[in-house]
């Protein structure tokens, strides 16, 4: 039971978010950056901007909950690594700092990836997992990647990078796809029921290099198809044909080489139905809630509250 009131902060690449873990519950909202149609990404000049001028707004929705919160942690940079680094977090990391100072609350300093994992886990109702070893995907329009997490007795929980997307990512494939479709970006939660609606069959076989996989081909691919007429269909269905072919590579080398971890998925393409549908049935993999598997600052907020009450 997380007793100890904390707030997260996460201000990525296309979310701003705050969470307050209040009594046991979580309250969590988030605003996605607003993206020109047509588009495909955001300049890291512009989220910085946008985040600026809507993290106030989002502040608002748990403003009242502030007094009663005994810790705030905060996303730092996209992964637990040294070289890792984005300048769309340093709107949340100065706001945490002020925060910080006029409350006379204590600081942590996390992840994107980190929040990302504890989000899925809390979703889950599996926090437990935090004490032993287990296999974590973080699939997004920046990330595919599978980590090996560990307790760490610092850190809570320590991340190695055991497998990755050599080029193009998963959420990067599907919003791109998705665009030339015609959806609005993000692309994810149109395209989903799109490639659902497809009753026809597609073969596909992952470009993979060990447990590593290359997604640069898949955009190819649904060019042509469209360049041929194909119904859009089809064309999202063998988009997401091809990245979950791609991701259950991924898992089953990883666990031919670590054995039957626990599996988790984060990041907002864990969001899509039929990856949820097919990585459950075939390895009993744990997933977040829609809301929680995209970006949020609840894990962040869970990752406070652990660190400050010493679990």
């Amino acid at each position: 039971m997380l007793n100890l009131n904390a707030l997260g902060l996460d201000t990525s690449n296309y979310t701003t978010s705050a969470a307050v873990l209040s009594d046991g519950s979580m309250y969590s909202y988030g605003k996605i950056l607003p993206v020109k149609p047509g588009e495909i990404g955001l300049r890291q000049s512009d989220a910085v901007f946008h985040h600026t001028r809507q993290l106030p707004e989002v502040m608002a929705q748990i403003g009242n909950r502030l007094p009663d919160i005994r810790a705030i942690g905060v996303s730092t940079r996209p992964r637990d690594a040294e070289d890792s680094y984005m300048p769309c977090f340093l709107v949340g990391i100065g706001t945490a700092e002020i925060l910080s100072q006029a409350l006379q609350v204590p600081l942590h300093r996390f992840s994107h990836q980190q929040g990302h994992i504890a989000a899925a886990l809390y979703s889950a109702n599996r926090l437990d997992l935090l004490k032993e070893r287990f296999i974590a995907f973080h699939l997004s329009g920046g990330t595919t990647e599978a980590v090996l997490v560990e307790p760490d007795s610092e850190k809570i929980f320590s991340t190695k990078l055991i497998a990755s997307s050599l080029d193009l990512k998963a959420g990067q494939v599907i919003d791109r796809i998705g665009v030339m479709l015609g959806l609005s970006f993000p692309a994810g939660k149109h395209l989903d029921p799109l490639a659902c609606a497809y009753t026809g069959k597609i073969k596909a076989k992952a470009s993979m290099k060990g447990a590593n996989c290359s997604l640069s081909g898949v955009e190819n691919k649904c060019r042509r198809l469209m360049e041929k007429g194909a119904a859009p269909e089809e064309i999202a269905a063998t988009c997401m044909a091809y990245v979950l072919a791609s991701v259950d590579s991924m898992c089953k080398a990883l666990r031919e080489e670590y054995g039957p971890l626990p599996v988790l998925f984060s990041g907002g393409v864990a969001s899509n139905s039929m990856l949820r549908k097919e990585m459950t049935a075939k390895y009993g993999a744990l997933f977040a809630e829609p809301k929680y598997s995209a970006d949020n600052a609840a894990g962040i907020a869970v990752l406070a509250s652990m660190k400050e009450a010493g679990l």
